[in-house]
């Protein structure tokens, strides 16, 4: 059942917020289950030191158009101190068609960069060598095949696969409830992601093989609770899925890794932050049983909240997401990008990035907050939302275990029917002014604030297109044949499919064709459509 919907002096979550509290809010062995930073349940970070002996990753989401055109951003980022790179792909990318597809008309480039083939790949990351920046890529359905070609960029570069570091989304199960840009059915979908998580440990040991992300959860309107829980849930499911292809939780568990948005209710975002560590940690040693620390550590990224950017008032946005990062690094977050003020307009553009950038630079050297671990530990209210948020939290996954578990409660709607509720209790409260966004339904104004914005070349479609071509003509497609021939078996059987994808795209078989000859054997998925 969904929360009701906030009464006054409450959290968006429902959490009652008294006038003050005192230590009778805390329970009695608070210090105890508090424990310190670095140990466990990790409630006040996962590093002793936290920020004093390293700073979170300040990485910038990016890329639009070609794939020259998101390397001279990814440089400039570089430039500008940026210590992690973070790469958007545009929508065919996303659901696995090439660029010349008649299913890309009209989007190649247009939210991200467009990636059909291993030579795409290369000229990303022109001039960036792998072994010396940590790459996160948002990519989730056609993973297995990002990654590949990834690999294959490192291995043309001289690099080995073992010094590659960085992280895929490859969180399928979050698509089905919030995002859309799935290609599989579940199960088989599951079974990529197993494959990669038994691969990538063994062979890419510094490479987080999923960011379980409730940030989309968040994004189609979700509480601070249900992001936590329904994220947990969906880590869960992973993690039994793992166990039941054979895998022990020790060997991939320290390979996860978490995604989670940072919205405006500061300190409850504060607080979700940290109890979604404790109860993560929890769960893994009483439920999992994992032996060593690094598993029971839940290390996440985190993005401020796009749905809280406003068109109107746009640099109101530069205060926005300054609060949302404050409250993520308050929190112990590993890496942090910061939105743009245009983006509620257009993909950002480079003076507006900068700024975002600047943001967290500011963050994290002018304002002291990194100096000590865990900073407002302590504050009544910071331990009592913290506590709130672990237990509803767990009641939810509960009521998901009673279910049969996070894809049961996904196929039968009541995750995305819980996410709807929340989303349009939002949006009525808004509507009828009980909930203030400044700019548009309280303190507006009719003079227009002019932005330039970032508008994508329509040729850069017809480029693409023109490089597929060449590429189709140029390569051995008699070799294609015979590794795609080979990824079907594969696929029909039970091997490992990660070795194979990578013998595709270093083979020049392009993203478009290893997904279509996944779909030959796997089917697409349908979801289940109700008015």
């Amino acid at each position: 059942m969904a929360p009701d919907r906030k009464p006054a002096f409450s959290t968006p979550s429902g959490i009652p917020l008294p006038p003050y509290l005192d230590a009778s809010a805390l329970p009695d062995q608070f210090e105890e289950m508090l424990g310190a930073p670095g140990e466990y349940p990790y409630t006040r970070g996962v590093h002793p030191g936290m920020y004093r002996s390293r700073l979170w990753t300040m990485r910038q989401y990016a890329g639009y158009a070609s794939a020259e055109e998101s390397n001279a951003r990814y440089r400039f980022l570089l430039e500008q101190g940026q210590s992690g790179l973070s790469v958007a792909f545009d929508l065919p990318t996303q659901i696995g068609y090439d660029a010349d597809d008649p299913m890309a008309l009209g989007e190649v480039g247009k939210v991200g960069v467009s990636i059909s083939s291993v030579h795409d790949m290369a000229r990303l990351f022109e001039g960036i060598p792998l072994d010396k920046v940590s790459t996160s890529m948002t990519i989730n359905a056609p993973a297995a095949v990002l990654l590949a070609m990834y690999i294959a960029v490192g291995r043309r570069q001289g690099v080995s696969d073992d010094k590659l570091r960085g992280t895929v989304q490859n969180d399928i199960l979050k698509e089905y409830i919030a995002r859309g840009t799935y290609i599989f059915p579940p199960r088989p979908s599951m079974r990529l992601i197993t494959d990669l998580f038994a691969w990538c440990g063994q062979h890419t040991p510094q490479w987080n093989t999923i960011s379980i992300s409730g940030y989309h959860i968040r994004e189609a309107g979700s509480t601070a609770v249900q992001e936590v829980a329904f994220t947990l849930a969906n880590g869960i499911a992973y993690v039994q899925a793992a166990l039941d292809a054979g895998l022990t939780v020790d060997a991939f568990a320290p390979q996860l890794s978490f995604f989670f948005n940072a919205h405006n209710p500061f300190l409850e975002e504060i607080a979700k932050f940290r109890a979604a560590r404790r109860l993560w940690a929890t769960l893994m040693r009483e439920r999992f049983g994992a032996q060593k620390p690094e598993s029971c550590k839940l290390r996440f990224h985190t993005q401020t909240g796009g749905s809280t950017l406003t068109a109107q008032q746009p640099m109101n946005n530069i205060v926005r997401v300054a609060l949302q990062a404050l409250a993520a690094v308050l929190g112990g977050t590993q890496s942090l990008h910061t939105n743009s003020m245009d983006e509620a307009l257009a993909l950002p553009t480079q003076q507006a990035v900068q700024v975002a950038l600047r943001t967290q630079q500011i963050i994290a050297y002018e304002t002291g907050v990194a100096d000590t671990a865990d900073p407002l530990a302590g504050s009544y209210l910071i331990e009592h939302l913290t506590d709130e948020i672990e237990r509803r939290a767990s009641e939810q996954i509960a009521l998901i275990d009673s279910m049969g578990g996070a894809l049961a409660a996904i196929e039968s709607g009541y995750v995305s029917g819980e996410i709807q509720q929340a989303a349009y209790d939002t949006q009525r409260a808004i509507e009828a002014g009980d909930e203030i966004i400044v700019g548009v339904n309280k303190f507006t104004t009719d003079e227009a604030q002019s932005f330039d914005l970032l508008r994508v070349d329509p040729a850069v479609e017809a480029r693409q297109r023109e490089r597929l071509a060449e590429l189709r003509a140029a390569r051995d497609n008699s070799r294609v044949g015979e590794l795609r021939a080979h990824l079907e078996a594969a696929a029909k059987g039970s091997e490992n499919l990660l070795p194979p994808i990578i013998a595709c795209v270093e083979g020049d078989v392009t993203l478009g064709e290893v997904c279509h000859t996944l779909r030959g054997v796997f089917g697409e998925y349908q979801p289940n459509v109700s008015i």
